[in-house]
């Protein structure tokens, strides 16, 4: 893919607006379209100044073109947009992984702002604001009837400048008061943990540096253990995606050569292909075994994650088919807190694969059955969008046998999970499978 300047290649799954963008391919081709397109525009002008001129209300310009190029790359597919205000803002985090503000998740529930989690050594955490929390007022004022947009931009800002929030707690009849002062929240995007000898790594976007951060779990898992572990349990289930780049270098972690993506823009000649050892010399993660959970919630960024260790045979791939996104997305700063997000490239994987539509299948299918509800909980995939990008590359399974019957290992109830203590089990599962491999794992890596 040709780089842009002020650009970014971006592969997530979730689309916030949708925007417009001409781009000249070259003088020859557009002298061939320059009578048909200028009569388009000649049209649009036309509908442009009837709007201005007879709507039943004053409606100003920033308003009409601004519908006009949503309307443009509403036309296109569903990752293509154009993005301002709260959306720049989101799109700029989820690429940096740090804003200004007090380090709360939050949702809307039953029109009132109600507090999931705080992240730990933030200014929220610190002030003693717990998750069930329900923000009522910003600095005095009530935010009831807000927007959950609206009430997020009041929490963020500028780092050093203070801001009160009044916390109704359930099961308290007094409201909590709690001031505090804004600061640059840096987002985690990988945690690790260790159970047992496996090394659990989970990764929740790819936002930059999170290629070092799993290059630093990796060593700290080995330093927790003092030695080497069985494997590891890559967990990238619900991870939306990001930066191609950080998903080239965390696949790099575990390849220690060959192609990792492959991608392809509107010309046959705009291919770029990423290899291992661009990032790191080797294999970080000693060839020990590797397990990656995927779900529906897996797309785009992490998808190439997961399609590079599968091609490879250096992961086993474990849990429920992935999203199937397969598009690269190009972010163009505008100027003025404004960017063009684009599609301008498939990827492929190793093996040629195109994930578009179809996902990642797994190698080993583990339902979630630790959720009570998750065989009447619905799923939602690219395919399920509209207009979304067709797979040029489709493989034929009309072949292939479905076996209907039920797989005694996935019987248990979620109730009964629960009384042996766990409360998830496609983790569980991928750790016991790891842990059956025992001790010869560590001895096969360290003879490599």
């Amino acid at each position: 893919m040709s780089r842009v300047p002020g650009s970014r290649a971006l592969l997530q799954a979730t689309a916030i607006a949708a925007v417009l963008a001409i781009v000249p391919i070259g003088t020859g081709a557009m002298a061939a379209v320059d009578t048909s397109t200028y009569r388009e525009i000649s049209v649009f002008m036309e509908v442009f100044n009837r709007v201005k001129a007879e709507y039943v209300d004053k409606v100003d310009d920033k308003t009409l073109v601004k519908g006009a190029i949503d309307g443009m790359l509403a036309a296109l597919d569903p990752h293509s947009s154009f993005e301002t205000g709260l959306d720049y803002d989101n799109l700029r985090i989820q690429t940096t992984g740090s804003y200004g503000g007090l380090g709360l998740t939050v949702t809307m529930e039953d029109g009132a702002v109600k507090v999931i989690a705080p992240q730990e050594d933030t200014p929220g955490w610190r002030a003693g604001v717990k998750s069930g929390d329900y923000i009522t007022h910003i600095d005095g004022k009530l935010i009831f009837g807000d927007t959950l947009d609206e009430a997020i931009a009041k929490m963020r800002g500028k780092p050093g400048t203070k801001i009160t929030l009044t916390l109704q707690r359930p099961g308290t009849s007094d409201p909590i008061i709690a001031t505090m002062v804004r600061e640059q929240i840096v987002q985690k995007p990988v945690k690790w943990s260790v159970k047992g000898n496996v090394g659990i790594i989970n990764i929740n976007t790819f936002s930059e540096h999170t290629g070092d951060a799993v290059h630093a779990a990796i060593l700290g898992i080995d330093k927790q253990l003092g030695h080497l572990p069985t494997g590891y349990v890559v967990d990238l289930r619900d991870n939306g995606g990001g930066l191609r780049d950080e998903a080239v270098a965390v696949a790099d972690n575990f390849l220690s050569s060959g192609v990792i993506v492959s991608q392809r823009g509107r010309d046959r000649s705009d291919v770029e292909t990423f290899y291992a050892e661009s990032y790191f010399k080797g294999d970080p993660s000693h060839g020990l075994p590797v397990i990656v959970l995927t779900n529906a919630g897996t797309a785009s960024a992490s998808e190439i994650v997961a399609g590079a260790l599968q091609d490879h045979h250096r992961a086993l791939v474990m849990g429920e088919r992935s999203f199937g996104k397969g598009s690269v997305q190009t972010v163009i700063d505008m100027g003025n807190n404004t960017a063009l997000r684009l599609t301008t490239s498939r990827y492929y994987t190793p093996s040629d694969r195109s994930v578009q539509e179809g996902g990642i299948e797994p190698n080993v299918q583990v339902p979630q059955i630790s959720d009570a509800d998750y065989k009447k909980r619905p799923t939602f995939r690219e395919d399920d969008l509209r207009r979304h990008l067709i797979n040029e590359i489709k493989n034929d399974d009309s072949v292939l046998e479905q076996d209907s019957k039920p797989d005694p290992r996935f019987a248990a109830t979620a109730a009964e999970l629960k009384a042996k203590g766990i409360d998830d089990f496609q983790l569980d599962y991928a750790i016991k499978t790891l842990a059956r491999l025992g001790p010869a794992a560590q001895v096969a890596a360290a003879r490599r």
